[in-house]
């Protein structure tokens, strides 16, 4: 009937793995496993904390099998009533043995019925420290009689099923007691009452038959014992197995553990045998969805186009520039250029936002269809509850998302340093620039001076004029060195754009994580813990 020794602290492991499971998956779990678990958990320091070593030992059974008549031969005295009308027991009957304080933990059952056996009682000194309790019948009509009954069954230490040979096989004592309290097979203990009724042969017929229904209800290795309350057989032998049990003195840990352990693997219904892994889980379908929703496209299209025009304004033809300037900042207009994502002291900002347009339905769809993807895996084999939260966890409100993407763009640095060429080109156009508006102004001085017939020859070169000269070469050089910028530039801003949307979408990716990934990684973490927890205080 028992097991190994089993002390307060395996039993207070044992809880402490319990509430971790109700800790992290209390919302997925199944409702009534949870109510019953945090029940349990609330019991265990309540009877630790039980002064003195007592046994509370219960005689359930159904209306006729004879425990208050088995009650009244263990006690010695007729203290249950016992009569012909049915049911007789209304409220539970304790028997005290021992002189060890009791009241406390009468008052915890709820006894109010109670009877101390005196000491010089036969077995006195064999059921020192047991309380025994007769409780009203478990199939009683009156529900307030079968409420009582099922209350206390839930706080005692140790169930002595009694049962007779008409009854053994009844349905409410298997499925609505002893299949629920199949775990607890080391304070159980079936008594076969009423043999007398029984020849040798019909007895040992019906012991093996009960123990055929226990075996199938989980309880294989529970003793059954043949009594007879009115003629005593088997008495004395119910009494020893009962003060074996009281004097190891271990049967409420054993009871306690055994509930633990039972919630435990009751709620372990609740979980899956394993997770899916997220660590290796390919995002770029989620990044890329992402991006468009973020208008990434958009931006690093700008960052091209505002290279473009920033070195064009920096090596065009200094004669031409000032047009450059009539046209849009492609940044600006989006709310991305330095001056409005630098503060004062050169500090990069995150605040406000953007002038980029809301995501399109095309992008807010590829975002669902990624979300929805990510959580779908991440649900595969997980109980109902788990697998809503894992979806619920993909997706995060619009709103809050585009809020978030929008920062994240806003955060991420568009600009870089000005190249060095740019400086070179542009010294090298005001040279070329600076040579035609000499050679100009030289060949219209010479133009002036031959109106006014006044004779003013220019210097040649290769027969030509050298302000001629000066001044092709001037704008020729201008205009090819503009050609051959514009095309470094074209290539320069494909490099920048490339910079640019990779920052991009590595903060968007960033985003995706913390907005998407993670919040479904630790409802996987979760379940995870769960799932190990309930291992724990099952095992």
């Amino acid at each position: 009937m028992t097991e190994q020794k089993i002390s307060w602290q395996d039993v207070a492991t044992h809880a402490d793995a319990l509430g971790d499971a109700l800790r992290t998956g209390e919302e997925q779990l199944p409702a009534d496993g949870v109510a019953h678990a945090k029940q349990i958990l609330r019991k265990v320091p309540t009877r630790q904390g039980m002064v003195g070593g007592r046994t509370v030992v219960v005689l359930a059974g159904a209306t006729g099998s004879g425990k208050s008549s088995l009650f009244n031969a263990l006690v010695a005295e007729p203290v249950s009533r016992i009569g012909a009308r049915r049911p007789t027991t209304s409220v539970p009957t304790a028997a005290i043995w021992g002189d060890e304080p009791s009241g406390e933990l009468l008052d915890w059952l709820g006894v109010g019925t109670r009877h101390q056996v005196p000491r010089n009682t036969r077995r006195a000194d064999t059921l020192d420290g047991l309380v025994l309790l007769d409780l009203p019948d478990f199939d009683s009509k009156v529900a307030q009689h079968r409420a009582e009954a099922d209350r206390v069954i839930e706080l005692a230490d140790v169930f002595i099923w009694v049962t007779d040979p008409q009854k053994y096989a009844d349905a409410v004592l298997h499925d609505d007691y002893v299949k629920r309290l199949a775990g607890h097979d080391a304070v159980s203990l079936v008594v076969l009452n009423q043999i007398d009724r029984l020849d040798r042969a019909q007895i040992s017929e019906c012991a093996d038959d009960l123990h055929r229904l226990l075996t199938a209800d989980g309880l294989a290795g529970v003793p059954i014992l043949p009594t007879s309350a009115v003629r005593g057989f088997g008495v004395d032998d119910l009494a020893g197995t009962i003060g074996t049990v009281v004097q190891e003195r271990n049967a409420a840990e054993q009871r306690l553990l055994a509930d633990v352990r039972g919630a435990a693997r009751t709620l372990t219904t609740g979980v899956a045998p394993a997770e899916v892994d997220l660590a290796g889980q390919d995002d770029s379908e989620l990044t890329d969805a992402l991006c468009r929703a973020a208008g990434v496209p958009a931006v690093v299209d700008a960052v091209r186009h505002d290279y473009r025009r920033q070195a064009e304004h920096h090596t065009g033809w200094p004669f031409t520039r000032w047009v450059h300037r009539l046209r849009p900042e492609p940044l600006r207009r989006l709310r991305l250029d330095e001056a409005h994502t630098m503060n004062r002291s050169g500090a990069k900002l995150a605040l406000g936002r953007s002038s980029l347009p809301p995501a399109g339905p095309a992008a807010r769809a590829a975002v669902d269809v990624a979300t929805h993807k990510l959580g779908r895996h991440a649900a595969q084999g997980l109980p109902a509850p788990w697998a809503e939260a894992a979806q619920n966890a993909a997706t995060p409100g619009d709103e809050h998302l585009h809020d978030n993407l929008d920062q994240a763009v806003i955060g991420t640095e568009l600009h870089d340093k000005r190249p060095a060429w740019w400086s070179v080109a542009s010294v090298l156009q005001w040279v070329f620039a600076a040579v035609a508006l000499v050679g100009l102004v030289w060949l219209g001085l010479l133009v002036a001076l031959g109106f006014a017939h006044v004779d003013a020859s220019s210097p040649k070169w290769i027969g030509l004029p050298i302000p001629l000269l000066m001044l092709v070469f001037g704008l020729l050089a201008g205009v090819l060195l503009a050609l051959v910028s514009r095309w470094a530039a074209a290539r320069g801003a494909q490099r920048r754009a490339d910079q640019v949307h990779a920052r991009l979408r590595a903060a968007i990716a960033a985003v995706g994580i913390e907005q998407i990934v993670n919040p479904v990684a630790r409802v996987l973490q979760a379940h995870r813990s769960t799932r190990e927890s309930l291992a724990v205080a099952a095992r």
